[in-house]
């Protein structure tokens, strides 16, 4: 189902994840789950709604301030905490809540992200119970119910939904600030502002301070934010590199011995400039990571099993639980009887179709005859050949692993 289908709803009020489900789940389905989320996680407040053009199910989920903030605590959300004692951030304590920045107003302190990932913790964290099976789906004890679904096709697909206020407000603070140009009538009257250059708009050594770094972690979260802080960073530094080339290039004569001096100067330059750029963005990125609260986070425990992996269960020598298990003589054996005979195939066939393309290059160019545009047409065809050969090892990759 498109979601563009979804947008056309009138939205039920405080909701932060959606669920949907495929136009032939039945009622069963539906209500098995509906009731193990409900009991299983009764901090959610789920509610079922039909979408009446594609005759496709959903179910709203939210939470209340008063669980959102259990949640927190129970994934060790880092907050900022009030100057008074101490500052900084610090993991989210339900004991000692009144430390913390804006926890008096409900509206404010969680931004959406925050409140979609403690659901969906909840979320990939219901666990079904000894025996437990829908239809032909059948759990291990402790297994992770709704990744499973997810994986199965039972339920269609999840994900957040976004918040209309702050999309504007960063419509207004971001896509806008960039954007928009001044008049040329007003930057050649010389009235344009400090930062913009002559060409009517933001100079591009300033459009990475344009961008409202805090705003876009707060709301996308820190791997978002820290790829634009990376992006505008690079942006600023390639400043460098270009105002130096373009002095190099003006500056050159056209003997050859010229050039070849001017282009070892600037390989030396770019050495220079790619060492100096790689440790400032290793402090830039440390100080991002502190900022937001990402410096010192613990690494993941044990993370649990894909759900697209298959396997006959037997009890865990490690942890005496039920687990999935794959032998590994079965593994080398797919591996040296499927995997690498498909690789191999698949490098012969672009090996052979990119000789082609250079056959049918040098069959054109042989024919003085042919008009100018039919001698681009190897080119098309490598570029098609490129394309279909992409989308069809994607595939080829997906299935093999």
């Amino acid at each position: 189902m498109s979601h563009k289908a979804w947008m056309k709803t009138v939205p039920t009020e405080n909701c932060d994840v959606l669920m949907t489900f495929p136009d032939t789940t039945d009622d069963h389905t539906l209500l098995w789950l509906l009731n193990h989320i409900r009991l299983g996680i009764p901090e959610l407040i789920v509610q079922v709604r039909h979408h009446k053009h594609t005759r496709v199910y959903a179910f709203f989920v939210t939470a209340t301030y008063e669980s959102l903030l259990r949640g927190a605590d129970e994934i060790g959300l880092r907050k900022p905490v009030k100057a008074e004692f101490g500052g900084g951030m610090r993991s989210f304590s339900c004991e000692e809540d009144y430390i913390y920045e804006n926890i008096e107003n409900e509206l404010y302190f969680f931004t959406s992200q925050e409140r979609q990932n403690i659901i969906r913790y909840w979320l990939e964290n219901l666990r079904a119970k000894q025996g437990e099976s829908l239809h032909n789906v059948h759990f291990l004890e402790g297994q992770p119910i709704i990744p499973e679904l997810a994986a199965r096709g039972v339920i269609q697909q999840i994900f957040p939904l976004h918040e209309q206020r702050i999309l504007k407000r960063l419509m207004r603070s971001w896509v806008q600030a960039i954007c928009e140009a001044q008049p040329l009538g007003e930057v050649s009257s010389g009235r344009h502002e400090e930062g913009e250059g002559t060409w009517g708009g933001p100079s591009p050594a300033h459009l990475p301070a344009l961008v409202p770094q805090d705003e876009i972690c707060d709301y996308f979260g820190v791997k978002i934010a820290m790829y634009f802080a990376w992006l505008g960073f690079y942006t600023s530094a390639m400043v460098y590199p270009a105002v130096f080339g373009s002095i190099l290039y003006t500056f050159t004569e056209s003997d050859q011995t010229s050039q070849d001096i001017c282009c070892v100067v600037f390989a030396i330059f770019n050495v220079i400039w790619a060492t100096l750029f790689l440790e400032e963005w290793k402090r830039r990125g440390a100080e991002f990571a502190y900022k937001w609260g990402t410096l010192d986070t613990p690494a993941e425990s044990i993370e649990e099993p894909r759900p697209q992996f298959r396997g006959i269960k037997r009890i865990s020598p490690v942890t005496s639980a039920e687990e999935f298990y794959y032998p590994p003589w079965k593994r080398l054996l797919f591996q040296c009887l499927v995997s690498l005979p498909i690789c191999l195939t698949c490098l012969s066939v672009v090996f052979l179709l990119m000789l082609g393309c250079f056959q049918l290059q040098e069959f054109v160019l042989s024919i003085q005859e042919l008009p100018r545009i039919i001698r681009f047409l190897p080119k098309i065809v490598l570029a098609v050949i490129v394309t279909a050969c992409d989308e069809l090892y994607k595939k080829i990759a997906y299935w093999l692993n």
